[in-house]
């Protein structure tokens, strides 16, 4: 039996609408390229955003066409987002920390027609002029006043809104309908394309309001440090005007100092970013001996953050929240607000859960599978491959079916490729990656887990733990550690520190010591990378 309910279809540009008629004192504020600070109502913004439809339209863009951003976090990127997606086209933002041959990669595999470039972001496209496809049309994002002298031939954003009407008949598109289109880093084989719907993401960005309302809440004022270019920003660009919360929009000020001062002079309440994100603040902080006033919560992802860290920020009164998830989930499948029955346990055992990655959002299934395929207890001990389903999880890469079916399981459930175990009321920890987990003697241990211990030493700024490989046991750990202001702490110093916490046999052999940890496209730490550097290391017993 069918109920009898109207069935409208779930809209990208709807929740701008509502934002527009109801959160009237909500507000976009950015820091732009042009060099100051800007500010703009959700009401001016759907208006522009109408302007800029009809902008797109005089250049012939059509539902299903994709067009392409390289932006920083700003209100130009916040419009093009909801424009793009409203009249039926795809939104796809391109990472700008991605190599030169990933990035024409990505663009001729998504087909792009138009591509939106922020001004600093337009030497890029100039080194890759004679590469990119015939007929790719670019539009710098400032104003006439401050179109950089380029040998290529630019449009200018505002120009192309020019006077046009801010009404837009915007179309009833199916719910299903392509909105947009985020690619992966790309650290094995080709970046990989998770083509959203306007029902998953309106849906994501639901779930994430009701699972996060410490952050996104009327009067909030969120300070989106992930890019904008890196997984629709962890859908705060939708989940925040959905709740009537200000996005604070840093550009590319995102040193410790100057999201510091924004922070202070903003009044941001909560932000959120990847831990070297984090490091720098936390260093600002130190520098000054004071938070910023009015700084409640951190949602940390992308990586684990370690618990020295979730300890530093908790003791300066600002709540930490763990956040995992994957592009391919649009991207949060866990947050880690701590549940009633914890919020009043001792400091260590909420730090304890707090370093977990959290228990699952409304509409993300998740299941462990061991090395015999079989499904696995959620005990908090089992350990096994995570997979994930849900309202807003791919269903497979766009236009890539090898790739596809590499990572869908039978059941249609997504192979995450990460290794975790979950306790009975939920919580996720994530062990490692699959790929960076070391195996010594035939046994697992975790980057991760030594890792974390090792950033609560005194001397350490940032650090990795990669395998090398081993004539006895096949790998051994080591550790490449990035000292504050150029230490180079003792091996032993290290073990002193880790062996309350693991086997004699899973500590370090080695520590190698670099000016800087090489980074991902993403902000991540780059152990590719590391053991490319290191591919020709040689344990000291083995010499």
């Amino acid at each position: 039996m069918h109920a009898m309910m109207m069935n409208r279809p779930l809209s990208v540009i709807e929740v701008l609408r509502y934002a527009a008629e109801i959160h009237g004192s909500g507000e976009i504020v950015s820091v732009r390229t042009e060099g100051d600070l800007h500010r703009q109502s959700y009401a001016k913004t759907f208006a522009r955003t109408g302007q800029l439809a009809h902008g797109l339209d005089a250049l012939g863009v059509g539902q299903g066409d994709r067009v392409a951003t390289l932006a920083w976090n700003g209100y130009r990127h916040f419009e093009l987002y909801y424009a793009i997606s409203g009249m039926g086209a795809v939104c796809h933002t391109i990472n700008p920390r991605l190599s030169a041959e990933q990035m024409l990669y990505i663009i001729g595999h998504a087909g792009d027609r138009i591509l939106f470039v922020d001004v600093t972001f337009i030497p890029i496209l100039e080194a890759l002029a004679d590469q990119l496809p015939k007929g790719l049309e670019l539009v710098a994002m400032t104003d006439a006043a401050h179109m950089p002298d380029s040998k290529l031939d630019l449009i200018c954003y505002e120009d192309l809104l020019g006077d046009h009407p801010a009404e837009y008949d915007w179309p009833d598109l199916p719910e299903n309908t392509a909105a947009g289109l985020c690619y992966t880093s790309g650290t094995t084989g080709n970046p990989k394309g998770s083509l959203y719907s306007h029902r998953s993401t309106v849906l994501h960005a639901l779930f994430v309001a009701v699972t996060l309302p410490r952050s996104l809440h009327e009067g909030a004022r969120l300070l989106p440090v992930v890019p904008m270019f890196h997984v629709n920003s962890w859908g705060m660009p939708y989940a925040a005007p959905l709740v009537g919360a200000s996005l604070i929009m840093p550009g590319a000020k995102l040193d410790g100092a100057s999201l510091f001062d924004l922070m202070q002079s903003e009044k941001v309440t909560a932000s959120w970013g990847v831990p070297t994100v984090w490091l720098g603040l936390r260093a600002e902080i130190e520098a000054r001996s004071v938070p910023p006033s009015t700084l409640d919560q951190l949602v940390i992802g992308g990586s684990a953050a370690p618990r020295s860290m979730i300890a530093f920020f908790e003791d300066q009164g600002i709540d930490v929240c763990h956040a995992w998830g994957m592009t391919e989930m649009s991207p949060i499948g866990t947050t880690g607000q701590l549940s009633i029955d914890m919020q009043d346990a001792p400091f260590d055992d909420r730090m304890a859960r707090k370093a977990l990655q959290g228990r699952r959002m409304f509409g993300v299934d998740l299941k462990l599978v061991g090395q015999d395929s079989q499904r696995l207890p959620h005990d908090g001990v089992a350990v096994g491959e995570l997979f994930v389903r849900g309202n807003a999880v791919i269903s497979g890469y766009f236009n890539d079916e090898a790739a596809t079916a590499a990572v869908m399981d039978s059941d249609g459930w997504f192979g995450t490729g990460d290794v975790a175990s979950i306790t009975p009321d939920g919580y996720l920890g994530i062990q490692d990656r699959s790929k960076d987990l070391i195996k010594s003697g035939g046994e697992w241990i975790s980057s991760i887990d030594l890792e974390n211990v090792a950033m609560s030493h005194p001397d350490v700024a940032n650090c990795a733990v990669i395998a090398i490989s081993h004539p006895k046991w096949d790998e051994r750990p080591v550790l490449v550690v990035q000292g504050k202001e150029g230490a180079q702490p003792e091996l032993e110093s290290f073990h002193a520190l880790m062996a309350p916490h693991f086997a004699k046999w899973q500590l370090p052999d080695d520590v190698l010591y670099v000016d800087t940890l090489p980074l991902t496209a993403t902000g991540k730490v780059s152990k590719l990378m590391l053991r490319k550097q290191f591919a020709d290391y040689v344990l000291p017993e083995a010499r």
